[in-house]
């Protein structure tokens, strides 16, 4: 049986932007090694536009050599632990945290795996961070004040919030609008980047004993014999061309056989959207439903610069029938997170989120404050909206959901950092009281029993856990209000009912508004409304997407397989069904310029499809808004994606 060394190494690199990255190198297997997709970004790398695709491009297995089918279909090496959580971001890492606190007498083996090359390069959030999860997890800590108070992180991460804003924008005004309860956050919350945050977090894991493996794409789910439960999950393979076919690099992925897989890929991941499909987690829940998160990181003047100040706008650029808001958060030395977060089910295909927020930047309430800065990051990330209504099942045969791959984001508090960690540790809790009188990996070893379990595991007990907790309380009490803004009066009515809500009914309503169908399908043809002019860039304030892509660091190999879907591989198919409809709806809604329709006079349509797949952010947009359904988003080689390192 192979078995990976526990307590990795790590050795400090530096990338261009002069942040030191840690990444594991020492305590791999060999097998493992050669799956890591080290690399440090060259200052002088130019940035790769596209990878151009038109028609069918790939070969399907069955066409290829039987040589090269063997080689894509040889048995994978296989590892085995007691949890396997798949994500490195703030979920996973409280889940594995909380377990190995527990674990006093060392006995469990939890393994974290997460695509990106460094923990925390694939995390964006805004972020304002409740420290009650936190504060749960490390009730003690150096961090916190004489009278025991504060956030248990250390003080160059975070930036208390010490003044704050609510506004409401028509054209160039704005109007102060009261701060709901939910949205306080003024002497109680923390600004500073998830992203870093994220890393923290692992090198405490990592204390713990944690087996923390950055760099490793998961992408496929091990079924049990009957397939009626999860046994474990396999890394990508690495190295199949363009094309389909191997290269000489390439390398099997390997099977990471558990009692317990935890999912906790963020919003919409990959594999959790299978595992909710496959065991039916919806069935009595409402469809989830998404926003599309955009923001820079601005070094600004310091006369423009309000530590601790945070702010929150709605209106103006968006319409009254598109739900979202911009904001702008002051942290750390000299920075401004400034964002917009755009709903979803937007029914107007010719809607920009990316420039709707160049838009935004322009009103004076922005402009004045990034005037004379210097953009340095940008990120964006889809995100849950749905609120309690759309929270799935959290368990099934050999596996849990959790943080957003279930959805547990407050849309009013405009947080979900706080609830996702929560939701980690109650799952740990549970995992513990599973797994811990079994016995040990060791002990199965040495009776040479390779079973792991006689009989799958399905943690009811987190599911009643959740019901219980905190969160629960917290979602319930807000869960009419982001569906208030889906009725006939749009932002207005869904602002008025949130009023009411929040400061007089505080929830307790008989009553739970629905949703609607999923964001694709609300969207609308093309022929209802007329398209949209946005301004052209001025390369001080706002800028064009593509330069806003080369600050995040994004990187994929050239010759990869591509790792956004559509049926067969066949582009033209997927142009037939939605571009005469549409009209390039996917142009406009990926931030990152990954789609792109090109004038084509040879094409029936006018038009040819390419995917420049080189650009994907991650966002995993795409997957969620296409209205025909057909673009799967599927995990990249590990280590590819962008680099993020403030967002």
């Amino acid at each position: 049986m192979l078995r990976i060394a526990r307590g990795p190494l790590r050795q400090t690199v530096k990338t261009s932007t002069n942040v030191l990255c840690k990444k594991k190198t020492a305590g791999l297997t060999s097998s493992l090694m050669s799956q890591r997709y080290f690399m440090t970004i060259s200052e002088n790398r130019g940035f790769h536009h596209s990878c151009k695709l038109s028609g069918s491009a790939e070969l399907p297995l069955h066409d290829c050599s039987s040589e090269e089918q063997a080689i894509l279909t040889q048995e994978r090496a296989v590892d085995k632990v007691d949890v396997c959580i798949v994500g490195g971001g703030p979920s996973g890492l409280a889940t594995a945290i909380k377990l190995k606190q527990l674990d006093s007498d060392e006995k469990l083996r939890v393994v974290v795996l997460e695509k990106s090359a460094d923990i925390g390069s694939h995390i964006v959030s805004g972020v304002i961070m409740d420290p009650k999860a936190l504060r749960e997890l490390f009730p003690e800590s150096e961090y916190y004040d004489e009278n025991g108070q504060g956030i248990p992180l250390p003080p160059e991460l975070v930036t208390k919030v010490v003044n704050e804003d609510f506004k409401y924008f028509m054209g160039n005004l704005s109007f102060p609008v009261p701060t709901p309860p939910q949205m306080t956050n003024k002497n109680k919350n923390y600004v500073g980047s998830l992203s870093q945050i994220a890393s923290y977090l692992a090198e405490r894991a990592e204390e713990l004993g944690v087996e923390v493996y950055p760099g490793i794409s998961v992408s496929d789910i091990i079924y049990s014999e009957d397939d009626q439960s999860v046994i474990g999950v396999a890394t990508k393979d690495m190295g199949i061309s363009r094309s389909g076919k191997p290269k000489e690099t390439f390398e099997r992925g390997m099977e990471f056989r558990a009692r317990q897989t935890v999912f906790a890929e963020g919003c919409h991941g990959s594999l959790s959207k299978q595992v909710i499909k496959k065991f039916d987690l919806r069935k009595g829940r409402q469809n989830q439903s998404y926003g599309l998160g955009i923001k820079e990181v601005w070094e600004v003047q310091p006369e423009n610069f309000r530590k601790g100040f945070i702010s929150h706008t709605m209106g103006y650029p968006l319409s009254n029938n598109i739900y979202g808001g911009g904001f702008q958060y002051h942290f750390g030395d000299n920075l401004v997170t400034v964002g917009l977060v755009v709903g979803l089910d937007y029914k107007n295909p010719y809607i920009s989120p990316y420039q709707e927020f160049q838009k935004l930047k322009q009103h004076p309430y922005y402009k004045n404050i990034l005037r004379g800065g210097k953009c340095i990051s940008y990120a964006a990330r889809a995100l849950n909206e749905g609120g309690l209504q759309a929270v799935p099942k959290l368990h099934f045969p050999g596996g849990l959901l959790v943080g957003a791959s279930a959805g547990f984001m407050n849309v009013p508090k405009i947080k979900g950092t706080h609830t996702a960690m929560k939701s980690g540790m109650l799952a740990a809790e549970k995992l513990y009281e599973a797994i811990s009188p079994l016995p040990s990996l060791d002990e199965l070893e040495e009776s040479e029993n390779k079973q792991l379990l006689e009989r799958p595991i399905d943690l009811e007990s987190y599911e009643s856990a959740f019901k219980n907790s905190w969160i629960y309380e917290e979602l319930y009490s807000v869960r009419n209000m982001r569906p208030s803004f889906n009725s006939p009066f749009g932002t207005y009515g869904g602002m008025v009912y949130s009023g009411l809500d929040s400061f007089i009914l505080k929830g307790r309503t008989p009553w739970t508004f629905g949703f609607h169908e999923s964001d694709a399908a609300v969207t609308e043809s093309a022929d209802k409304y007329k398209p949209i002019e946005y301004p052209k860039p001025d390369g001080e304030i706002t800028f064009d997407i593509l330069t806003s892509v080369s600050r995040t660091g994004t990187y994929h190999n050239e010759d990869e397989k591509c790792h956004l879907r559509v049926p067969d591989q066949d582009l033209q198919r997927h142009a037939e069904a939605a571009y005469p409809k549409f009209k390039g709806i996917e142009n406009r809604f990926c931030p990152a310029g990954v789609y792109e329709y090109i004038k084509d006079e040879n094409s029936p349509l006018g038009v040819k499809f390419q995917i420049n797949s080189q650009n994907c952010i991650h966002c995993k947009t795409c997957d969620i808004k296409v209205p025909t359904q057909d673009i799967d988003w599927v995990v990249p080689e590990g280590g590819g994606g962008p680099k993020y390192s403030l967002t």
